[in-house]
């Protein structure tokens, strides 16, 4: 009998149209208001059955990672596999092609996208998987859903919205340049700066910190803002990927062909 090809999840880049930080909370974590939006395109996960759990990791950026038990992708097939009682296993590989560490949600796309893959090879109830994405990180449950939302608390309290985004052209450029999203918070001056109304006149409160940590991401947001065709420029995320929306493809294309070679870029579309 043949077997059954694997299954495929892409896990889309995820960026943060705006971000404003307005409050640090009892446990550490901080009170957001900000846009999510996402890439057509990302990291691939696929995955086939099998007796038991393992994971592969390869592409540009398989050396960044540990594909051990640690591993998102693997802890949110396991606690999906514990919380749904399934006895099955499977065989994972993920195919690493965004940056680690980089505010793109590269970790949590990964995990979203196991929970996804899983949950359609084990038949396990959807819900499932939406109870145990804020466990694994609060990007998580908007990674799973990975349409354009609201987030508020710790961004995992999501609401779909029309941002009118939806197939703009976008440029992503990291410096290649790991970068702390807890360091990168541990330097917010703590001042709230008020509520996040329409992305476009808001901002990205954590980008004076992540620019103090890396000072590249400064280089890489003026070289952004000065491409032609170029409508909005700003870091996602903790950084250190900033993004660039853009008037038309060949615009966006003429950036991606002159993008400096140190550093990474994915030229894409917005969901």
């Amino acid at each position: 009998m043949n077997q059954r090809p694997p299954l495929v999840e892409i896990a889309p880049a995820k960026i943060n149209l705006a971000l404003h930080v307005r409050a640090k909370r009892a446990d550490g974590r901080h009170d957001l208001e900000t846009v999510f939006a996402f890439c057509t395109d990302g990291d691939s996960l696929s995955g086939a059955l099998a007796d038991d759990l393992s994971l592969t990791v390869t592409g540009p950026f398989a050396a960044m990672l540990d594909d051990g038990a640690d591993n998102l992708v693997h802890r949110a097939a396991s606690a999906l596999a514990a919380e749904a009682r399934v006895g099955k296993g499977v065989r994972l590989t993920l195919d690493k092609r965004l940056p680690v560490a980089s505010g793109i949600g590269g970790g949590s796309a990964d995990a979203a996208a196991a929970l996804r893959l899983c949950t359609r090879l084990w038949g396990c109830d959807p819900a499932l998987a939406e109870r145990i994405a804020p466990q694994l990180g609060s990007d998580v449950p908007a990674c799973l859903l990975s349409m354009t939302a609201r987030g508020e608390g710790a961004g995992d309290r999501l609401a779909l919205v029309d941002a009118g985004v939806a197939d703009t052209p976008v440029l992503l450029v990291n410096p290649r340049l790991p970068l702390s999203t807890a360091a990168v918070f541990g330097r917010w001056d703590g001042v709230d700066r008020g509520p996040l109304a329409n992305w476009r006149e808001g901002r990205n409160e954590l980008e004076a910190p992540a620019r103090a940590l890396v000072p590249e991401i400064g280089a890489v947001l003026d070289w952004l803002g000065e491409q032609q065709g170029v409508e909005l420029a700003r870091i996602s995320g903790s950084g250190a990927t900033c993004f660039a929306l853009f008037a038309s493809e060949a615009a966006r294309d003429r950036a991606a062909a002159a993008c400096p070679q140190r550093w990474w870029h994915m030229a894409s579309f917005l969901r």
